[in-house]
């Protein structure tokens, strides 16, 4: 059963999205919808999830309609809670109690764009994260590499809590960044309440000239690390569209793990994303 981990939807007739400011971004403002989503799709997998992008908790919300709606297709949805409310168990029952709220897997915050390094260490989100580790839910870390060491800090912190590494944390692969990214991811995967996404690896790359080369030392990186049993495949569509189809992305995928075993494969084309989000 292959899933792809990590891919958005959004429509900007009816949401703001300040990170799609400026014209780089551009192409991306427009809506995509779920009839978008099976389209590209188109029965290379089973199921998906998908991962909130704005912090909204109204967003959250009608992703969870969508999905209960979606005949099966998005299995799982990675949305958005204020950490720091001190009422945040109950927004996250609330959102669970709404259509579809079944399908809510886990919780995610654009820490990646917060002016505190150490916001992701403050006590009112620790607080919240030990709420989403209580409610069941799993906590996506959208991090840079400069935020790795304070994510590390407080991973350590919550062995209760299961935590899910986007992107990698983003290297610079356009510009061949290695270190402290290897550094910082070696030792967040350490961890064993970490998982990672092998996703979102594209747009680190230079949009009109990456290949597969480039990229595969920092996946080699990741499944020396992790091990495939907590690697996960991500599309993310449609954000890869600045750089590569859903096609590509899909075949690049392949072509980074054809060196796995059977086994190893399943684990990141699926498996892994069963057992950590509860699928």
């Amino acid at each position: 059963m292959i899933i792809d981990a990590h891919h958005h939807l959004w429509d900007p007739t009816q949401h703001e999205y300040p990170w799609m400011d400026g014209d780089a971004l551009a192409p991306l403002r427009r809506a995509y919808t779920v009839d978008d989503l099976w389209e590209v799709t188109d029965g290379r997998v089973a199921h998906t999830v998908l991962v909130q992008t704005i912090s909204d908790a109204a967003e959250t919300a009608g992703f969870l309609a969508t999905a209960s709606a979606n005949d099966g297709l998005i299995k799982g949805v990675v949305g958005w809670v204020d950490l720091t409310a001190p009422d945040v168990a109950d927004r996250i029952a609330g959102l669970r109690a709404g259509p579809g709220g079944d399908r809510l897997v886990g919780v995610r915050h654009q820490v990646q764009d917060e002016p505190d390094p150490g916001w992701f260490a403050r006590p009112e989100v620790l607080r919240g994260l030990r709420a989403v580790g209580a409610a069941g839910l799993v906590y996506d870390l959208l991090v840079l590499v400069p935020q790795l060491d304070v994510a590390a800090d407080v991973v350590r912190q919550l062995p209760e809590v299961s935590f899910v590494l986007d992107h990698l944390a983003k290297p610079n692969i356009a510009q061949g960044q290695w270190e402290p990214w290897a550094s910082g991811v070696a030792g967040l995967a350490a961890l064993p309440n970490v998982a990672a996404k092998i996703s979102g690896l594209v747009t680190e790359a230079r949009w009109d000239s990456w290949d597969a080369g480039q990229i595969a030392p920092y996946v080699k990186h990741a499944v020396e690390v992790f091990g495939p049993q907590r690697l996960m495949y991500g599309s993310d569509w449609p954000v890869c569209t600045l750089a590569a189809s859903y096609g590509e992305v899909w075949e690049l995928a392949g072509t980074l793990i054809q060196d796995l075993s059977e086994t190893e494969r399943a684990a990141v084309l699926g498996d892994t994303a069963v057992r950590v989000y509860g699928l």
